[in-house]
């Protein structure tokens, strides 16, 4: 049972969320010293209803039973990835040796922090939260490598039995068929799971390709162990030369030369994921969008793999006419789909401003990342690292808000609109004193600070009226009440 509820239409919520409007948009609070009360009618209407209760007496969080804890439930599962991660690190250990695991593990890991970050950085204007984040990671590198360990050697005994086939033939249909299907599904695990239970943290195609990416940077790390560390072994039985070793050519093609190989394969169930999510609810690309990225995934795994059986040329062909273009389309998707997200900011925000939740400059600086850093950085001068976290935070408010807003006008709003608005809301309400100053003198070419007080005056409820009804709104009844 929630120990919050959003209040019915024309009941008085916070901060007068329950009053309706022609756009369906909740009330601002006014200033101190306004002689209109949070949640209070005009002065020519019906007697005010009953004062809003104090932001601080708001919940959200549901009240669990114990077993039912969101924390118990995580601790369980980082707990079962942390078990499956040391399993599969003493199964490559025990395979290939102590001192073959150490320089593999060295070698390995040499490009994941450029990994990460660069899927961090892509994701800087709504972060993802921290648990999808270290989740995606920790399953490709733990559970998913556990699974494609025992599932590669199973399928590649099937072919051998069920086609007699010879040993090189069971390696190159395993490499080219096998592989692709079980690697590529193990990954895609953890974004069907975050899909399942986590939706509503998936609002753009930038988090599909982040959270793939992730998931197939931990799974590239552990299985870069074992390939590298079983190179060194065999140069070290063979007495090879450092530059002549496998040991050099292994790490050069795996770390050097397609260290965005796996997130590349990946991306692609990432991005079907990713427009599941976005769309809306009874479209056929529900299902239809991650089915169609998996059997990408999996066709570009199986030709990749294949291209090593060829020689040097063939392989090199494949790499500069196939690879090197599919990487550059997805890193141009990317880099749209980000842009995309800051002109959704800068398109559905208005409309927070003209009910006076926002300024009215407000939408033009969060929609640039420029001037969110500015006023950071303006914040961070006048009122420390408190000033500019309370910056940060709104920012990441203010474009979750713009996002579940973009949902609700293409007709894919989720059953919680609402709440999660008024939630939103609320957050950004609290953090306005020290982030609305900062964000107004940086979108200003030439910001002063401090900005001029306004005289106080009541905001203005709602935008102003539309030729055309508004064609957002969440599904169901009232629709034309909230949203």
């Amino acid at each position: 049972m929630s120990t919050y509820s959003h209040p019915a239409a024309g009941a008085a919520g916070p901060y007068g969320v329950g009053s309706p409007g022609a756009a369906g948009l909740p009330a601002a609070p006014v200033r101190p010293g306004s002689d209109v009360t949070p949640g209070s009618a005009p002065a020519s209407a019906a007697p005010a209803p009953a004062p809003a209760p104090a932001p601080e007496d708001w919940q959200y969080a549901p009240r669990r039973p114990f077993w039912e804890s969101r924390a118990v439930r995580t601790g369980a599962l980082f707990t079962a990835l942390a078990v499956c991660g040391v399993i599969i690190l003493a199964v490559v250990r025990q395979h290939i040796g102590t001192e073959s695991f150490l320089v593999g593990l060295a070698l390995a890991i040499l490009p994941v922090p450029l990994l990460l970050w660069a899927f961090l950085w892509l994701d800087h204007v709504a972060p993802s939260p921290w648990q999808n984040v270290v989740f995606a990671f920790s399953w490709g590198a733990c559970a998913a490598t556990l699974v494609a360990l025992f599932a590669n050697e199973y399928g590649a005994k099937l072919l051998a039995t069920t086609f007699s086939a010879s040993q090189t033939q069971t390696d190159r249909w395993g490499a080219t068929f096998v592989a692709p299907l079980v690697e590529e599904t193990a990954k895609g695990a953890a974004l069907l799971l975050l899909f399942a239970f986590r939706r509503r943290h998936i609002e753009s195609i930038v988090d599909g390709i982040v959270l793939a990416g992730l998931a197939a940077t931990g799974f590239a790390f552990t299985e870069n162990i074992l390939y590298i560390g079983s190179a060194f072994g065999e140069d070290k039985a063979l007495g090879s030369s450092v530059l002549g070793s496998a040991t050099a050519a292994t790490f050069f093609v795996r770390v050097l030369m397609t260290p965005f190989a796996h997130p590349l394969f990946t991306s692609m169930t990432g991005i079907g994921f990713a427009i599941a999510a976005t769309c809306r609810p009874r479209s056929v690309w529900r299902w239809l969008a991650p089915l169609c990225g998996w059997l990408v995934a999996m066709c570009l795994h199986g030709l990749w793999n294949s291209s090593s059986q060829l020689s040097p040329i063939g392989f090199l062909t494949v790499y500069v006419a196939v690879m090197l273009p599919v990487f550059g389309l997805v890193v141009w998707l990317a880099f749209w789909a980000r842009a995309r997200e800051l002109r959704t900011v800068r398109s559905h925000l208005p409309v927070y401003a003209a009910a006076g939740w926002l300024t009215l400059p407000e939408p033009v600086a969060l929609a640039s990342m420029k001037s969110r850093s500015r006023a950071r950085d303006i914040a961070r001068r006048h009122h420390g690292e408190a000033g500019a976290r309370a910056v940060r935070d709104y920012a990441v408010f203010a474009t979750h808000l713009a996002f579940l807003r973009a949902a609700a006008t293409r007709g894919a709003a989720p059953a919680d609109f609402t709440a999660r608005e008024a939630e939103l809301l609320h957050h950004l309400w609290h953090r306005r004193p020290l982030a609305q100053p900062a964000l107004t003198s940086a979108a200003h070419p030439f910001p002063l600070w401090p900005p001029p007080l306004p005289t106080p005056r009541r905001p203005p409820m709602w935008p102003p009226p539309l030729s055309s009804p508004p064609t957002w709104g969440p599904p169901g009844p009232g629709a034309g009440k909230h949203l």
